[in-house]
């Protein structure tokens, strides 16, 4: 895989809900951490996921927001 994004999380499907037109994966990354990707569902079968299997959660953003609680 060569792609321009440096924030690549390697780590193991858990979970794909598809929807009408959209799916949510939950890729866990280690530590019980899990990211959840909005994706279409032609893209999930595309891409050949399924649960138990290996992916990246791939993050490219212009921005990162950092919040705390008052």
């Amino acid at each position: 895989m060569k792609i321009s994004a440096r924030n690549r999380l390697q780590g193991k499907v858990v979970e794909i809900t598809k929807g009408a037109t959209t799916a949510h994966v939950r890729i866990e990354i280690g530590n019980g951490a899990i990211v959840t990707a909005s994706i279409t569902n032609q893209a999930v079968d595309e891409l050949g996921l399924t649960v138990g299997g290996s992916a990246y959660a791939v993050v490219k953003a212009s921005d990162v927001m950092v919040a705390v609680d008052d």
